[in-house]
């Protein structure tokens, strides 16, 4: 599996169901790969087509395969409100390095179609270390800083 950091551009949504009946709803999306979670600004007065235009990062390691994103709606009074979902396959980005924005389907809780979302993905792999480079980096040799080593100024 790929070891690295994925980018996570979150463009915007179209098409959500506005399930807030006194107002436009205020949007916000949960993204998460792994057990890795972030939350975007919400979103208020755009209703069922909010921009976000943000770009969120994830440290990817191990068996990540999927991104998934929940859509909530932000309430003051009450809980927050559960949108829609929508869970992205890795696996293009991975092999790809970069998947320009593209809208995937949002789905609610009957699995039924509520609107899609736009997402763009960069990959960038961490470089792979080779066995002679130490765990601090920099491509040295232990030799070859901080250590002692024996002159052979003034021997004769």
């Amino acid at each position: 599996m790929p070891i690295g950091t994925l980018e996570v551009l979150l463009v915007e949504a179209k098409g959500l169901d506005n399930n807030d009946f006194m107002a436009d709803m205020d949007p916000y999306v949960i993204l998460t790969v792994k057990t890795q979670e972030k939350n975007s600004n919400v979103v208020s007065g755009q209703g069922s087509t909010p921009e976000w235009n943000e770009t969120f990062l994830f440290t990817v390691s191990d068996d990540v395969s999927e991104l998934y994103l929940k859509i909530m709606e932000k309430d003051n009074f009450s809980a927050d409100d559960f949108v829609g979902e929508a869970t992205i396959c890795l696996e293009p980005v991975f092999t790809e390095g970069s998947l320009p924005p593209a809208a995937y389907n949002v789905v609610n809780k009957d699995k039924e179609f509520c609107g899609e979302i736009k997402i763009g993905l960069t990959f960038t792999p961490e470089p792979e270390r080779s066995d002679n480079i130490p765990s601090g980096g920099y491509g040295e040799s232990e030799e070859s800083y901080g250590g002692w080593k024996q002159s052979s100024y003034g021997e004769e």
